[in-house]
């Protein structure tokens, strides 16, 4: 599916400052919390119910970002919006006025002033992986690592193989995860089958494009740059995240046919290929939200 494109760059905007006419971007405001609400509408319904869901909850309490999060528009830098002085988006956080009376913008400068540290941090991480090229070999271990001899699981949902079975899938694979924040839930005994020791430290030395958390965590970074990110890009990071933890699920070791899902047998070479060709589609899908967070962050 073809991507939406997105407003132009950030040092294109800059070079020449976009002024939006108040219907041009209060139809956008509009247009961007209508697809918000649609893309959280499942989550939000359930959660009036106090339902829980094992794989689409996950975007909502391991990421920890509520719905109304998503419905924020943010134009992006250099973009000036006409009459907005009087709307609650002057008082928002990340803002200040414009050039023209009565306009608004984003505060890029003072942004960046602010979060100095954690954009600095945030920036090496996408650079370096921006850099290397995808490993395409790891298919999806990792949430099998995590139960791997262990019968205390992370969630309630019967393992397919049973535990023996998922262990021996651990046993007889090379364990290749790149991403710190899938590693440290290893169990005990996974942690030393991995091919390299990860820490927080060295995050930026291992991330790679091919990697599914990797992808969802562009939309974590999207998030934490706020009002520097235009909402287009926002919400198509979202949506990769939501796609990536579909397969990494369905590619994991619980038996998810309860819940509609079918499994991804990536103990069979044939769920090993299916698994590659999701992965490298998700990467491409991932490079070019990973470029425009790498702008919108500015030199390091």
């Amino acid at each position: 599916m073809p991507r939406p494109a997105y407003p132009r760059t950030v040092s294109a905007a800059l070079a020449t400052a976009e002024l939006l006419g108040a219907a041009q971007w209060q139809e956008r405001d509009r247009e961007h919390r209508k697809r918000a609400d649609a893309l959280t509408k499942a989550h939000r319904e359930r959660s009036t119910r106090g339902e829980k869901h094992p794989v689409e909850d996950f975007l909502f309490t391991y990421y920890s970002y509520k719905p109304a999060m998503l419905r924020r528009w943010h134009p992006g830098e250099g973009v000036e919006l006409a009459g907005a002085a009087g709307s609650p988006r002057a008082g928002w956080r990340g803002y200040r006025a414009g050039d023209t009376p009565g306009g608004v913008r984003v505060d890029g400068e003072g942004i960046r002033a602010q979060h100095g540290v954690l954009f600095a941090n945030i920036g090496r991480i996408l650079r370096a992986t921006a850099q290397r090229s995808g490993s395409f070999g790891c298919f999806g271990l990792h949430e099998w690592a995590m139960v791997y001899r262990e019968s205390d699981h992370r969630h309630a949902v019967p393992l397919r193989l049973g535990q023996k079975g998922t262990d021996a899938v651990v046993e007889t694979h090379d364990l290749r995860c790149t991403h710190f924040d899938a590693f440290r839930f290893f169990t005990r005994e996974a942690v030393p089958r991995n091919r390299d020791p990860l820490t927080r430290n060295t995050q930026s030395a291992h991330e790679q494009p091919g990697c599914l958390h990797a992808g969802m965590d562009l939309y974590k970074w999207a998030m934490k740059l706020g009002p520097l990110v235009p909402g287009e890009v926002l919400l198509d990071a979202f949506e990769l995240a939501r796609d990536i933890r579909t397969l990494d699920m369905r590619a994991s070791p619980y038996d998810l046919a309860a819940w509609g899902y079918d499994p991804v047998p990536i103990e069979t070479a044939e769920g090993k290929a299916e698994y590659v060709r999701a992965q490298r589609d998700f990467a491409r899908r991932g490079e070019g939200i990973r470029s425009r967070l790498i702008e919108a962050i500015g030199a390091p």
